[in-house]
């Protein structure tokens, strides 16, 4: 049986706060497969570090400015986010975020789907910030 075509508006996708205390709005899902979600900073915002247990991302910036830390295996790096900006965050990183005084704005793909029923997936770590 195939499965079901889903479709939402992004004002209708209920708004709740991630581990890292981000602003984030769940979107679509592909059961086993990926989900999709839109993640906000409010200007100067800065995220907790988090390093995730089981899935891997996939970010793009959408709009405003701001930093994003990733660390793992001794090496790091910090990127200037804006518009356009595409970045991986593989298993086992370490990464922490921040917005400029435009905010933040970014969607993201997860692989595979965010476990909604995981308190233990987003670990608290030591950041930059």
């Amino acid at each position: 049986m195939s499965e079901p075509f889903t479709t939402i508006r992004l004002d209708q996708a209920p708004e709740v706060t991630a581990p890292d205390g981000s602003a984030v709005r769940p979107l679509c899902v592909l059961p086993g497969a990926a989900s999709f979600a839109q993640f906000e900073l409010t200007p100067g915002q800065t995220a907790k570090a988090v390093s995730h247990a089981t899935v891997e991302e996939i970010w793009f910036v959408v709009s405003g400015a701001g930093e994003m830390w990733r660390s793992q295996d001794g090496r790091e790096e910090v990127t200037a986010l804006e518009p356009g900006v595409c970045l991986t965050i593989p298993l086992g990183t370490t990464f922490q975020f921040r917005a400029g005084v435009q905010g933040l704005r970014v969607v993201a793909a997860t692989v595979p789907p965010w476990p909604v029923d995981s308190p233990d997936e987003a670990r608290s770590e030591t950041g930059r910030w």
